[in-house]
């Protein structure tokens, strides 16, 4: 994880902030996530959502080969093992592989720049976010079942739901990856870009994202993500008592007084 870079202010972001790319720093292993980089993602992601004036993240891999190869399977596979080779199981608190794909709710918007392979524990990251960007060269897989095991950090749950069924049926089954342009084909990333382009347009879909309401955002994507498992007429009623509470809000004032005004909206978040 590299959060050297400041965060971006100014510019749409106004009242809030972009978060600082973070990538996942280990080409070297094509950015596997061994029991260090998990940590430290974790960690970053409990920032972010705790983090007030940071109003959109941006998930990227190190270099231009991968996103990410997923759970290093030296690494950090063994330490969820007994010595006997019996699982041990998961709480279901678990934040999961990489912070965000069990457990940690997060209503702020998240970015996935998918610079590369994008495999296993990597693409269930980028299916933990909520817009996905691709660079052409980048492939898309749940690869698990090749090793014996299957995908456990999301992706069995995450996938079918972004993709048609019989798709990610077999992706999960037969193991097998995708390009960029048939992810973006079939739904599964919003816009293949360039390499070249690839953060820039991060970037500025993130800047897009801090001048909207941050307040209704967030209770928009937690409309949409928690309605998905419910019947329509209690999702109906979940999006009238978030919609309810926003008209309370500082925000909600500002953004037709300035409707009215003819200016840009100054949000506070409050």
């Amino acid at each position: 994880m590299n959060e050297s870079a400041p965060p971006v202010t100014g510019g749409g972001c106004r009242g809030g902030a972009a978060l600082a790319p973070p990538d996942i720093n280990r080409p070297e292993a094509m950015n596997a996530i061994d029991p260090e980089t998990h940590q430290a993602l974790i960690e970053a992601w409990t920032r972010f959502r705790d983090d007030e004036s940071a109003w959109v993240a941006i998930l990227t891999g190190a270099g231009d080969k991968a996103f990410s190869a997923g759970a290093d399977l030296k690494k950090l596979i063994p330490t969820v093992f007994t010595k006997d080779g019996q699982g041990r199981g998961r709480h279901h608190h678990d934040p999961g592989l990489g912070g965000i794909t069990r457990g940690l709710e997060i209503w702020k918007p998240m970015i996935a720049a998918v610079n590369g392979h994008c495999l296993a524990g990597g693409l269930e990251q980028a299916l933990a976010c909520d817009l996905r960007l691709a660079a052409p060269h980048a492939t898309f897989g749940l690869t698990e079942t090749r090793w014996a095991i299957m995908p456990g950090a999301g992706g069995t749950q995450r996938l079918p739901r972004a993709v048609p069924l019989a798709k990610a049926m077999e992706m999960i089954l037969m193991a097998q990856s995708i390009t960029a342009e048939e992810a973006y084909r079939i739904g599964l990333v919003n816009k293949v870009v360039p390499l070249p382009e690839l953060m820039p347009t991060a970037m500025a879909w993130a800047e897009t994202l801090c001048e909207r309401g941050p307040l209704a955002v967030r209770a928009a994507k937690e409309a949409v993500l928690r309605g998905l498992a419910m019947p329509l007429p209690d999702g109906l009623r979940l999006e009238a008592f978030l919609s309810n509470t926003l008209r309370g809000t500082e925000d909600a004032v500002e953004g037709p007084k300035a409707f009215a005004e003819k200016r840009q909206p100054s949000f506070k978040a409050r």
